[in-house]
């Protein structure tokens, strides 16, 4: 059992640094609520459950040929940036959403939290190496019965802290003022937009080294 806790206690570890899922979570639960921002992590969830069955399958290792690195990182920069700019946009629905009740649709949410999760190479290098070598030292010790309990184990972690971020994420919805808000949301914007510009800029030096 202490094993399994570990493993939750992994998860939850690798979904807290602050990066494009948790911004964008953010901006989504001060403008749509706590289901929107939830589902954007699940959708990256569902994409981080991928990358660990690709790794699991040995068929990663495909990504790493140069082209295909060109390639996510160049779509990665894409879908940053236009949720970034899409963000600082729509600043203004912040205050007809708390007070109409607007709200985007769940589906886009989850869309929205796959791509940006499936689109980042960095998820991709994360995978390759954090579950790569537990899948390695797993093996070594457990059977394959064991070993899917234990990559579930990780998947509930990330899955504790989707719901911790959209849980507080909406409570910035309904506490703070909407200047307060729009500023927060502003800042995620510029930091999905700074992710995406880092991520151009490694295919720029991909594609003229």
């Amino acid at each position: 059992m202490n094993t399994i806790f570990g493993y939750i206690l992994l998860g939850l570890s690798l979904s807290a640094p602050i990066g494009p899922i948790n911004a964008a979570q953010l901006d989504r639960g001060i403008k749509s609520g706590f289901m929107n921002a939830w589902l954007v992590g699940v959708g990256a969830m569902a994409a981080d459950a991928l990358y660990m069955m690709m790794v699991y399958m040995g068929i990663v290792h495909f990504i790493e040929i140069p082209f295909m690195k060109t390639f996510l990182y160049l779509f990665g920069a894409f879908v940053l940036i236009y949720t970034g700019i899409e963000s600082l946009l729509s600043l203004d629905s912040i205050g007809e959403a708390r007070s109409e009740g607007k709200d985007e649709t769940k589906l886009k949410a989850f869309i929205s939290g796959f791509l940006m999760s499936l689109s980042n190479p960095m998820t991709i290098l994360f995978w390759l190496g954090i579950y790569g070598s537990v899948l390695a030292e797993t093996a070594a010790k457990y059977d394959s019965r064991q070993l899917l309990i234990y990559s579930g184990a990780i998947i509930f972690g990330i899955l504790l802290w989707d719901l911790t971020m959209a849980a507080v994420a909406s409570s910035f919805r309904k506490w703070m003022t909407s200047g307060l808000l729009k500023f927060i949301s502003m800042l995620s914007g510029l930091s999905l937009i700074g992710f995406g510009s880092y991520f151009g800029i490694q295919a720029f030096r991909l594609l003229f080294p």
